[in-house]
């Protein structure tokens, strides 16, 4: 492979080189879709579902117990009120990046740690 001479500094430095080429790569190609493919009419549409479903199984369940328990509207109210408070509760975990469960949060990380890995380099 080196033909029994010692490698010089331009051989080295160029398989360091090709070796992190090859693992940042890979780490790419693990990492899937990072954050700069989360667009913000993905996270608009996620949100308004998000906060329509709330809102739609608060006054459900509302209208299912009020229905069972002779109270209308009371129950309802008090679950559209509920549910509001859920969705407003959604909207802002998503917002803010808390959201754990679907990934939003790890992504604002990556993305948070990829430009300080550039500011970085860059400077």
């Amino acid at each position: 492979m080196n033909d029994g001479k010692k490698p010089t500094l331009d051989d080295i430095d160029a398989r360091i080189r090709a070796a992190r080429e090859g693992a940042d790569r890979k780490r790419r190609d693990e990492d899937g879709p990072g954050p700069r493919n989360v667009s913000g009419i993905g996270i608009a549409f996620r949100i308004s579902i998000e906060f329509t479903a709330a809102v739609l199984v608060g006054v459900a369940i509302g209208y299912f117990l009020d229905d069972w328990l002779g109270t209308a509207p009371w129950l309802m109210v008090l679950f559209l009120l509920l549910g509001f408070a859920s969705g407003a509760m959604n909207v802002y975990r998503t917002v803010q990046g808390l959201d754990q469960s679907v990934g939003l949060g790890k992504a604002v990380e990556r993305k948070k740690e990829a430009e300080r890995r550039s500011d970085d380099t860059g400077s």
